[in-house]
């Protein structure tokens, strides 16, 4: 499992392209569902892009942030077991959010940057050796 951070047009996709021969592409972006991820993960390598979108609106419909932790804990083991029974390798793409201006005006901007700045914290689920690549 691979994670490309970055900010906003900062180069991550052109990263991911750059070193992974045909991708196939789940987007937040593009109003793929993250739970729906197993459906198309018929490739080698799957990209999910967005986490920061599909992590706000999980707080929209959980308010409870140890439940959403959890929630979000277990897709990212289901990505891993994915990655052990297929060979394949998972690439999450995550906006840059923890070095700039926390935004405090509203919960589920400053609760979306905890919850994502909590996801790139090494935890059992994303524990084994990799790469985490930042783009600027």
């Amino acid at each position: 499992m691979q994670l490309f951070i970055g900010g906003t047009c900062a180069g991550k996709r052109d990263a991911v392209r750059q070193r992974f021969d045909a991708p196939h592409w789940h987007s937040a972006h593009a109003r793929d569902r993250l739970e729906a991820w197993p459906s198309v993960a018929d490739s080698s390598c799957l990209v999910l892009e967005g986490w920061e979108r599909w992590i706000g609106e999980r707080l929209a419909a959980e308010p409870d942030d140890d439940r959403l932790r959890q929630a979000m804990v277990r897709e990212l083991d289901a990505l891993r077991a994915w990655e052990a029974e297929r060979g394949g390798q998972a690439v999450l793409i995550l906006l840059e959010m923890g070095r700039g201006i926390v935004p405090s005006a509203a919960r589920t901007g400053a609760c979306a940057t905890s919850t994502a700045g909590w996801s790139r914290m090494p935890r059992p689920a994303v524990s084994r050796p990799g790469v985490c690549g930042t783009a600027w």
